[in-house]
């Protein structure tokens, strides 16, 4: 149940702050909070990173849509001795931010982006963005180290004989 929580709670953060930047930011463009290095910039995403594929709203969609079911079979098919909480946590981050993102696109057509870390000239993202990538290295980092678990039981299975 905590996480279903989480997940929501990662949902109406995404949500919240888009909308506080869309109602402070559109007129504006942008607040510099270190000047040159991170800024609040609005930003109507109709691509991915960078802009990208922009135009594309249907296939976002139906990706976001795929990588969700995607999640919730590999979640199924997971072992429940395998299914450890670092492996939920990264599930739920991916969901939240991705539910988030797929609300807007549904809604909007294009979605808010405002933090801008224009030291690294890295494209501008959202929270949904944050959750998204922190919980797919999360998972790879889940995989990797049950993966490695796996082999080393079946190695010393295989030494036994």
């Amino acid at each position: 149940m905590g996480y279903i929580v989480l997940g929501i709670l990662i949902f109406l953060l995404d949500i919240i702050t888009k909308y506080a930047a869309e109602v402070s930011l559109k007129l504006i463009d942008t607040i510099p909070l270190w000047k040159n290095v991170f800024h609040l910039t609005y930003v109507e995403n109709r691509g991915i990173a960078f802009g990208m594929f922009s135009g594309e709203r249907v296939i976002f969609i139906v990706v976001t849509i795929l990588v969700l079911a995607m999640l919730a079979v590999i979640y199924a098919k997971t072992k429940q001795a395998q299914r450890t909480r670092f492996m939920k946590y990264a599930m739920v981050l991916i969901m939240g931010g991705a539910i988030g993102n797929l609300f807007e696109r549904l809604i909007k057509g294009y979605v808010v982006d405002f933090l801008d870390f224009r030291l690294i000239h890295f494209p501008v993202f959202n929270v949904a963005d944050i959750a998204v990538c922190v919980g797919a290295g999360l998972l790879m980092i889940h995989f990797l180290l049950t993966e490695d678990k796996e082999e080393a039981s079946k190695e010393g299975d295989a030494s036994d004989e």
